[in-house]
């Protein structure tokens, strides 16, 4: 039986911080003078006092971390959104990110001295920094000298978020933390000739640099249960770990010299891959699982809860992250749930087959409810996925490394083993690819509180039910039968999407994709998101085999991106487009895959009607020339329809900003419908005369979670609601139906 009082001190430790984040400060002061007087005239044991003062040092911590956060000098001016003058130091490296407008840098740092309002402040202080692209010049570690202005952070482990204006001038370099720049450097350029899926996936296996993997690869991970591999995880670190200790090993290394070698590869990595709270969780948690495997369960179980312990009274702040969780969870499952299946399973299997079963299934089992809660959605492929793929893992990222490492001494010897590393990273991209193409990779899952709970339920019956099934070679293969049928299998959810839909809005993430039920198996379909596997994955749910028309609004990546996934194995009869032919990529795009399928391409005309089935609609938009005051022509011309269906009218807005919306409002003032599609994903660019004047009952947002927009904005939420609407989103419902009852009553379901 393993020791567990170090991971009830790492549990006790993790539940006092979450204490101390979401409770008054006064409640942990007043709960701290009722322990310290029990302990008075109880008088328990040393155990039980060590507990105790463990529980409150934790839950003191976090609560001295939120007052020094949200209680500082920089929320306040980030509360006036005062500018500032501020020296800081970068505690994350520079990403790129995507904007409306072009592209920008985002970078966490350190607020050491900040100007505000006549005043100077010395201080340590926890921000976020939103720049141009020459942001990017920098480095982890960095001190920078800028000039911004401030707003509240978003997020609760920041004090505000810095738009940095103009360039930020250097004060002093990395220092130590520079060692680990040519590293990364060289691992990008090892792989620099290679296509961009491996290309991008081997900085993200090595050192945790996802930034440049494309959005459809990124979905395929996340669907397929691989997303762990992207991240900077404990999986890196064990595998280099290991092959370090090998290595050590075949070379006479022994005993006290090579713990020395392991301590020695474990501070390497953290320096390569940025010693940010998620890269010292992961090696943690890679030292936990190695010592777990080659020392024994129990020292493994013991090290689990020394290093949630240690991280947590380090870093409060992982206490509240997903990441932490599923981290420990993940491991935890592998300790504790992995050996007796193990065994179970190696009676009939190999040692090694049964090794790489019982790994990923146990991880999987711990983490599914953590999963659900996160993305709404349980894989079915997560377990094979990860098993298919761990072959090619371990090579992949120690040939990566190695490459970064050689590269820095001979740049040919770096692109060889750069060009086999990639070639194992193809593997796992075409294993992520075929996994998230199948016909069933997932399943939507409620995250609400009781469907969390039964979630929780079924995965502790399922592991205590695991061991009976593995050592049974008959029972274990009739599930892992049914396993299979239920993913290769096209099936519906039951009562999905119910009788009398007449539109269903598919959860497409950051983009807009619609269906309009024509009858029969068919639909048209207005705009296709910007994945070709999610659009077609919605469609295969709702019975879609033929599409008499496309709509694409205009040719935004988020609106046309995932054409392909509608036309690849249905009829389409034609594609309606915009007369604004722009941006000319996306706009080649979709004219050679219509080419390819032989389907003609139309533009839409201004009062233009058409009916297909039982669905009648008129373009009522645009009416002209996109207004002379427009940020986004493409968003101005876009299409807007008037549908009129089964006796509902639905206003489909695209991604129309104001002055297109008020020119609408001014030529058709009397304009109402029943169920409104609200402009650009719920921006805050809104018409409140059009809104206002339309009645409708029912608003619909199509926006992804936790996108870089701030979409839907608050406003445009208040706005809707002031004027009686009920208010859907996909970031929050999923896939959401609207259909009309036997008594032509309007009904509207979602998935979650």
């Amino acid at each position: 039986m393993s020791d567990l009082r170090l991971p009830f001190l790492g549990a006790v430790a993790w539940a006092s911080a979450l204490a101390g984040f979401w409770l008054p400060w006064w409640v942990i002061v007043g709960a701290a003078v009722v322990i310290a007087c029990w302990v008075l005239v109880r008088r328990p044991g040393a155990v039980q006092v060590a507990w105790l003062l463990l529980a409150v040092t934790a839950a003191c911590g976090a609560a001295v971390r939120v007052d020094a956060v949200r209680g500082g000098p920089v929320a306040a001016l980030a509360h006036d959104q005062a500018a500032v003058v501020a020296v800081v130091e970068l505690t994350s490296d520079p990403s790129v990110r995507h904007g409306r407008f072009g592209d920008y840098v985002i970078a966490r740092a350190d607020v050491t001295q900040i100007r505000g309002r006549g005043r100077w402040w010395q201080l340590g202080t926890p921000v976020q920094l939103v720049g141009p692209q020459s942001l990017g010049q920098h480095h982890y570690g960095d001190v920078l000298r800028l000039t911004g202005r401030l707003s509240p952070g978003e997020d609760a482990s920041i004090a505000a978020r810095i738009r940095v204006l103009g360039d930020a001038s250097a004060v002093s370099q990395q220092g130590m933390w520079a060692w680990g720049t040519p590293v990364r450097v060289a691992v990008h350029e090892s792989v620099s000739g290679q296509p961009v899926e491996p290309r991008s996936l081997l900085p993200a296996l090595v050192v945790g640099d996802d930034s440049g993997m494309p959005a459809g690869l990124v979905d395929d991970f996340r669907t397929c249960g691989l997303t762990h591999l992207v991240a900077v995880s404990g999986t890196n670190l064990t595998l280099m770990l290991a092959f370090v200790m090998l290595v050590a090993r075949v070379i006479g290394v022994r005993r006290r010299w090579l713990i020395l070698i392991g301590a020695l590869g474990v501070v390497s990595f953290v320096i390569v891959a940025r010693p940010e709270p998620s890269v010292l969780r992961a090696a943690a948690m890679g030292v936990v699982a190695l010592v777990g495997t080659s020392v024994g369960t129990k020292q493994g179980v013991r090290s689990l809860g020394a290093a949630v312990l240690v991280l947590v009274l380090f870093s409060p702040w992982l206490a509240l992250t997903w990441g932490f969780a599923l981290s420990v969870c993940a491991t935890a499952g592998i300790l504790f749930l992995a050996p007796h299946w193990r065994q179970a399973l190696s009676g009939w299997l190999p040692h090694w087959l049964a090794e790489a079963i019982v790994v990923p299934l146990a991880a999987q089992i711990a983490c599914t409810p953590l999963v659900a809660a996160l993305s709404g959605q349980v894989s079915l492929v997560a377990i094979a996925a990860n098993a298919l793929a761990a072959p090619a893992v371990g090579p992949a990222t120690v040939l990566g490394m190695c490459a970064g490492v050689s590269g820095l001494i001979w740049a040919p010897a770096g692109h060889r083993l750069g060009t086999l590393a990639a070639w194992c990273a193809r593997w796992i991209i075409a294993v992520a690819h075929w996994s998230a193409g199948l016909p069933n990779p997932s399943v939507q899952w409620p995250d609400s509180p009781l469907w969390l709970v039964v979630l929780t339920m079924l995965c502790v019956l399922a592991a205590l039910m695991a061991p009976r099934v593995l050592t049974r070679w008959r029972l274990a293969l009739l599930v892992a039968l049914i396993g299979g049928v239920l993913v290769l299998v096209p099936w519906r959810p039951p009562g999905w999407p119910g009788k009398g839909w007449v539109m269903v809005m598919c959860d497409v993430g950051q983009g807009d994709g619609l269906v309009l039920n024509t009858g029969g198996g068919t639909g048209v379909v207005v705009d296709v998101g910007p994945d070709p596997t999610v659009m077609d994955r919605c469609l295969r749910r709702l019975g879609i085999d033929r599409v008499p028309m496309v709509v694409l609004t205009h040719f935004h990546l988020d609106h046309v991106g995932g054409l392909a996934g509608v036309v690849a194995g249905r009829s389409v009869g034609v594609i309606e487009v915009p007369s604004l032919a722009a941006p000319a990529p996306q706009v080649d795009s979709v004219r050679r895959i219509a080419a390819q399928h032989q389907i003609p391409i139309r533009e839409g005309a201004y009062l233009e009607s058409v009916q297909v089935g039982q669905v009648q609609w008129q373009v009522i938009a645009p009416s002209g020339d996109p207004p002379a005051d427009t940020d986004s022509p493409p968003n101005d011309a876009s299409l807007v329809l008037l549908v009129h269906t089964r006796g509902v009218s639905i206003l489909l807005m695209a991604d129309e900003e104001q002055p297109s919306q008020r020119r609408l409002h001014q030529e058709l003032p009397a304009l109402h419908v029943d169920v409104l599609k609200v402009a650009h994903h719920g921006s805050a660019r809104q018409d409140p005369d059009l809104i206002g004047g339309l009645g409708a009952r029912l608003a619909m947002i199509s926006v992804g979670v936790d996108n870089d927009y701030g979409h839907p904005a608050d406003s445009t939420l208040k706005l809707l609601r002031r004027w009686g609407m009920m208010v859907k989103r996909t970031s929050v419902d999923g896939d959401i139906v609207v259909s009309v009852d036997g008594g032509g009553h309007l009904r509207v379901r979602s998935a979650r």
